[in-house]
């Protein structure tokens, strides 16, 4: 694993920013796993602008979308279908064919993590952009979850729904289960990107990268994957 501590928030999005623009440049066509949360707004604000200046084109590029919270629709203002679109996807020329983010307003979530887990098969991630919770967990894959697991349906722990519910108008709207890719999954992809800020991340990155990899950190099986970048700021890298 990398590692790259930044000054700042807009250092680290800066920094990530200029990976993907690099293999945008170089692979047009390729498969962009993209996350959401409000740690890659700035990212996307980066990418946005490289777009807006003629830099990068998003024409060819298929999207994997991490996860999405089960019982909202797509229009809704806290659905990850609605982040994606508000925070990146309305901004650039990526077609809409060719995104995917799990749906979790359906009905049949096992037939549509199925379905998620088959498009993944068929869509290997160039690079999957990553956050990180409080504890430990990437996508929604809490700590205690199998490592070689596929797209799920997960129950979200009292301290993911707490760091979610700033989202939301009260903690009781924040929804109790996702659909999230699975970790077998995230570590297929070719290259994963990390990031982390602020002091409330510092404990799971220092666990990320120092403790022997575990299902207590979820993150901490990164430290196997042949090709992953950590960009953390001052503050979340303060214990390393």
């Amino acid at each position: 694993m990398k590692v790259i501590i930044t000054e700042n928030y807009e250092d680290m999005s800066r920094k990530a920013s200029e990976i993907i623009i690099d293999l945008l440049k170089n692979k047009p066509k390729c498969v962009l796993g993209l996350a959401t949360g409000t740690t890659p707004i700035g990212l996307y604000k980066n990418l946005i602008k490289a777009y807006n200046d003629g830099e990068v084109s998003f024409k060819e590029v298929t999207t994997a979308n991490l996860d999405e919270y089960v019982g909202l629709q797509k229009d809704h203002d806290q659905s990850y279908d609605y982040f994606m679109h508000h925070n990146l996807f309305n901004y650039v020329d990526i077609k809409e064919e060719n995104l995917n983010i799990p749906d979790g307003s359906k009905q049949d979530l096992q037939k549509e993590c199925a379905r998620y887990s088959e498009f993944l098969m068929a869509n290997r991630q160039d690079l999957q952009v990553l956050g990180i919770g409080s504890n430990g967990h990437i996508g929604f894959n809490e700590p205690g979850t199998p490592f070689d697991s596929a797209t799920h349906v997960v129950n979200l722990t009292e301290s993911t729904i707490k760091d979610n519910s700033r989202l939301f108008n009260d903690i009781s709207e924040v929804p109790t289960k996702a659909v999230t890719m699975g970790i077998g999954e995230i570590m297929k992809s070719k290259t994963v990107l990390i990031l982390a800020s602020g002091a409330n991340k510092a404990q799971a990155v220092y666990d990320t990268v120092k403790k022997q990899p575990n299902e207590n950190c979820p993150a901490s099986v990164l430290q196997n994957h042949p090709d992953c970048i950590l960009i953390a700021d001052k503050e979340a890298a303060k214990l390393l």
